[in-house]
């Protein structure tokens, strides 16, 4: 039975995040959050122990940095941030929107606790984030590379 999960707008960090597919929905296999960014938002370099992540690009440019490669992406690309490789991204200069894919399920779960946690401090998000299998690795600006 198909089910229609809400996608209400959630602050998730600096970006507003939507999850159209939750854990719950697709038995696990997957969930699909959809992200907006401002111009130059960069999250801190993580890394996914449980999870593997495919962005899709919607609109804008996104930098995506995986490893040591840098992935450029523009509307209708794709790329994968595999489980266990470091990576973060910078949104382009007129911001973007980009689709992201974590499987197994969990990233959407990890959206929604930091997301009921407004203005939560650095040391917050990295507790949920460990809760989630999601380990921060540096502060925002760095490239995996530097870490």
């Amino acid at each position: 039975m198909t089910q229609l999960v809400e996608t209400e707008p959630l602050e998730f960090l600096a970006d507003v995040a939507r999850v159209h597919v939750d854990g719950d929905a697709s038995g696990g296999a997957y969930g699909l959050v959809e992200m907006t960014g401002p111009a130059g938002d960069m999250p801190p370099v993580h890394v996914h122990h449980r999870d593997d992540e495919a962005f899709y690009m919607l609109e804008g440019r996104v930098t995506l940095f995986v490893g040591e490669q840098a992935i450029e992406l523009e509307a209708g690309a794709c790329a994968l941030a595999p489980r266990g490789v470091p990576h973060t991204y910078r949104v382009g200069t007129d911001g973007a929107r980009w689709l992201v894919v974590g499987s197994p399920a969990g990233f959407e779960a990890f959206v929604r606790e930091v997301a009921a946690a407004p203005g939560a401090d650095p040391s917050t998000v990295a507790e949920v984030a460990a809760r989630h299998g999601i380990e921060l690795l540096g502060p925002p600006g760095k490239l995996p590379t530097e870490i």
